[in-house]
Parts: structure tokens; C-alpha cells; sequence
């Protein structure tokens, strides 16, 4: 009878990921404080990536340009160059690949990697192993990785995290309630501020105080979300490490701009809207996916950051559908004008299911006049079908659907 081995799966995150690229190229970056970051001109002046100088310096990824200047006077940015990462990103998992056909990029800077059998195979423990691949990373590439060690994917994640830069921890069955369960609660994967916030005013404020609660108390305070994470603090997660080449199964899209300039009427918002719609409609289309939630987040100019959704009763990639119920939120939930400017904004639409299974709720609305709205929909839905087809063709900007121009706020999307 052939054994199962136990899982060994591991995170391995690479350490200032922009940073450490721009660095590769301009040694001379090493020595001073450092930090990629987007073009202030543009409004997208954010801190996207910093050397650990400016880190000791209390530099954070998503400090805007001003904040990072305050914080370390003389401190050096350089705009990004995501072509140049994604190659050194590319190098990396090259030699991930190497010891397991079982990588998983999660990010352009981390990736997951099913090692289970390989100690065995290398004759070197867990902890031999990542080291190995640490050195080469920084030996061939110049860059360097932390890797978390673990029998899951979220200890794995959780332990690269642990300790950097140029680190390894393992977290076993054995050592994970010592390591993890001292640590707050904010720190648990997946843990969003809305559900520590919760579990903090029920006293449970660490990992271990949530992993000893009955699973159900957990469920009844935060749902099903609540169960997940309960499962997560008691090491409980089984998710499998995908395969080199494996595609992702989409579970949401999303699309998200910042404008060049605040956004205060209607007209402006409509406009910013429609080309991000317009993203995920296609995006939608070309995947053969419908969704029944559609959620808008809006970014006030001092980062203040609101967040709705809502579900319709049936699930739709239609473009025209999508935005009219974004505008229906973000006018229920926000005083447009000039007191309430908007400097950001993402619309997403989430509960996927594949376009050919979709079945629609009988409701009220159906008995009262829903037939005339499914019709409207399908006529719709040939329409924009004709027009994905066109782009299909002729290319994205050949055609559009809806007004999508407005060079003073940066979008230049031809009409």
C-alpha cells in the first residue's frame, strides 16, 4: 500500500520586490533611502515598493509621495517599470520550477510551491530546502526571498511573512500554536478590519483566541467568512497548490482607476464608470462568466475609502446592466458635487457562474413585468455581443458603448 505523505508546501515571497529590481541595475540605490513609486503629476504619486533603508526610515507601501518625504527627507524615487519586474518575476519561478511542477504564482512577488516528497528526494530537511532555493534566488538573480514552510498554504504565507528579509521559518503540526496563536488576530490571513473590529469586541484578540472558540460562535458573529477563518486558525486550510501553467478558477473581476483629477459631477462620474464597466464586461464575455453581485468602492482625496454592493436576482455580464446599478450606488451611497470629490474609483462584480448555467430566481418582480425585462436584456445582450465580436476584430478601441472620454480627468479612450 503506497504511504501518503504529509503535505509540505511553501511561501516564497521576495523582499522588496521593486526595490530590490531597480536595485539590480543601479547598485548605487543600495546605499540610500529608496522608493518606487507612481508619478505625483498624475495623482498616482503612492509608494509602491521601498529599500529597507527607507524602511527603517518608517516608509510604508501606499504612503503617498508626501508622506514618504516627511517621513525621510532626501529620500530617492524611480517611476516603475512592471515589464522589467514581471522578467526578473519570470526568472525567479524558473527556479521554483525547478524543484516542483507544482508553482503558483499568487502575486508578480510571491509564489506558492507544492514541495511534498521533495526533502526525501533531495535528502535535505524542510528547512535545508528553502535555504537551497533562498541562495539561488540570491546567487543567480541577485535578489533576495523569505519562505514560510508549512502543511498548508495559509501557515506557508503567514511564515514567510514571519520573519524578513532573507529568512526561512517553519511552521509545524507541532510548533504553529506557539508561533501563530500569540499573534493578533489582524495578522491571520484574510482577517479584514470590519471582522477583527467584530472579534475584538467579543475579547478575542489574538489568533489562539479565535482558534479555541466553538466554531459555530465564530459562524453566528461573522458568517460564513467567520467559519473560514476559525478553520484557518486551527491550521484546518486544504487548499491545493495549483500547477505550473494551471489556470485560476475567477471568482471575481474587478476594474479600478484613479483619476487625474477629483471627480464632482454626475457626468465625470458616469464617464469614469463606464470605461471600468466596460473592462469587466468584456473581461466577462470573453471568460463565458455572469455574476449577481456588483459592489463599487469610492476613494474620497484623503484616502477615506467606502465600499457597497448589492445582489441582483439574476446574474448578467451585460455592460449597460453592470453600470446602471454602479451608478445606482454610488448615487444612493454618496452626495455627489463638489463637497464629496471622488479620487478613486473600483467597480467589481462577483458570484460567478459560467454564462451557460445561469438560471434565474422566480420573484415578485418576474410575475409583475420581469418577462418584459428579460427581453430587454436579451436584445441587449445581442447588441453587445455584436459589439465584442467587432473588437474581436478590429481591436478594443474600434467601438464603444457609452460616452468614455474625458482627457481632463485621464481617460483617453477614443469614442
Amino acid at each position: 500500500m503506497m504511504e501518503i505523505k504529509p503535505r509540505l508546501i511553501f511561501h516564497c515571497d521576495c523582499n522588496n520586490f521593486f526595490a530590490s529590481c531597480e536595485i539590480l541595475e543601479r547598485p548605487e540605490l543600495r546605499d540610500v533611502p529608496m522608493a518606487v513609486a507612481g508619478d505625483p503629476e498624475n495623482r498616482l504619486g503612492v509608494v509602491v515598493a521601498k529599500n529597507e533603508l527607507a524602511k527603517k526610515r518608517g516608509v510604508k507601501t501606499t504612503d503617498t509621495v508626501w508622506q514618504a518625504k516627511k517621513k525621510c527627507p532626501g529620500i530617492v524615487f524611480v517611476p516603475p517599470r512592471h515589464s522589467y519586474y514581471q522578467a526578473i518575476s519570470d526568472q525567479v519561478n524558473a527556479i521554483y520550477h525547478d524543484y516542483t511542477d507544482y508553482v503558483e504564482p499568487a502575486s508578480i512577488d510571491e509564489s506558492y510551491l507544492d514541495m511534498t516528497g521533495a526533502p526525501e528526494f533531495y535528502q535535505l530537511s524542510p528547512r535545508e530546502l528553502a535555504d537551497t532555493i533562498r541562495e539561488r534566488v540570491k546567487r543567480e538573480i541577485g535578489i533576495t526571498i523569505s519562505v514560510g514552510v508549512s502543511f498548508n498554504k495559509v501557515f506557508a504565507k503567514m511564515g514567510s511573512d514571519y520573519k524578513k528579509p532573507d529568512a526561512t521559518t517553519v511552521i509545524t503540526e507541532d510548533n504553529f500554536k506557539e508561533i501563530l496563536w500569540p499573534l493578533p488576530v489582524s495578522d491571520l490571513l484574510f482577517a479584514g478590519r470590519a471582522s477583527v473590529e467584530a472579534l475584538f469586541k467579543k475579547s478575542i484578540r489574538t489568533i489562539g483566541d479565535l482558534a479555541v472558540q466553538p466554531k459555530a460562535r465564530i459562524q453566528e458573529l461573522l458568517g460564513k467568512g467567520g467559519e473560514m477563518l476559525w478553520q484557518y486558525a486551527n491550521g484546518l486550510d486544504t487548499e491545493k497548490v495549483r500547477q505550473w501553467g494551471e489556470k485560476p478558477e475567477i471568482k471575481s473581476v474587478s476594474r479600478g482607476m484613479t483619476f487625474k483629477r477629483d471627480l464632482v459631477t454626475k457626468e465625470e462620474i458616469m464617464t469614469g464608470v463606464s470605461v471600468l464597466v466596460d473592462e469587466i464586461a468584456e473581461s466577462l464575455r470573453r471568460h463565458q462568466l455572469k455574476g449577481s453581485v456588483i459592489s463599487v468602492q469610492i476613494k474620497s482625496p484623503d484616502l477615506r475609502v467606502i465600499s457597497r454592493q448589492t445582489s441582483l436576482n439574476h446574474a448578467t455580464y451585460l455592460q449597460h446592466e453592470i453600470q446602471q446599478v454602479a451608478m445606482d450606488l454610488i448615487e444612493t451611497n454618496w452626495s455627489i458635487g463638489e463637497n464629496a470629490p471622488i479620487r478613486a474609483l473600483t467597480v467589481g462584480v462577483t458570484k460567478l457562474i459560467p454564462a451557460v448555467e445561469e438560471s434565474e430566481q422566480v420573484s415578485l418582480f418576474d410575475l409583475m413585468g420581469g418577462d418584459q425585462q428579460k427581453k430587454k436584456r436579451e436584445k441587449q445582450d445581442k447588441l453587445e455581443a455584436a459589439v465584442y465580436a467587432l473588437r474581436q476584430k478590429k481591436g478594443s478601441d474600434t467601438i464603444t458603448l457609452g460616452f468614455q472620454k474625458n482627457d481632463d480627468i485621464g481617460i483617453h479612450r477614443k469614442t
